[in-house]
């Protein structure tokens, strides 16, 4: 089974920056994608950024050109560079992953697994 930890959240500045890292742990699993969310009191959660296995990403139309997601394949952690951030940024963000476990007899069904969340607080 696979577990992620989200880390680096905090109290920022408008205009300053955040790193959020989900590092995904586990045993005989391929990660599929990855992903950010972001939830705010009494919202849907929503997309922030995606990454895929062939490092192909999207962003949602908001973040574009201020966040970036990469991903430390080796070490199965995914990383969201948050600049020039604004107030309405301010969220629980949370690290999605897709995996597919290994098993002895073949690959099993593919799984989504949420982290615990991360809260960002972006003052004005």
């Amino acid at each position: 089974q696979v577990q992620v930890v989200e880390s680096g959240g905090g109290l920022v500045q408008a205009g300053g920056s955040l790193r959020l890292s989900c590092e995904a742990s586990g045993s005989r699993f391929r990660i599929n994608g990855m992903a950010w969310y972001r939830q705010t009191t009494g919202k849907q959660r929503e997309l922030v950024a995606r990454i895929t296995r062939g490092d192909s990403t999207n962003y949602t139309d908001s973040v574009k050109g201020r966040f970036t997601i990469s991903r430390d394949n080796a070490k199965n952690i995914v990383y969201l560079q948050m600049n020039s951030l604004k107030p309405e940024d301010t969220a629980v963000y949370y690290c999605n992953t897709v995996y597919t476990p290994l098993y002895s007899w073949g690959p099993g069904n593919q799984v989504t697994v949420w982290g615990q969340g991360t809260q960002v607080t972006i003052s004005s």
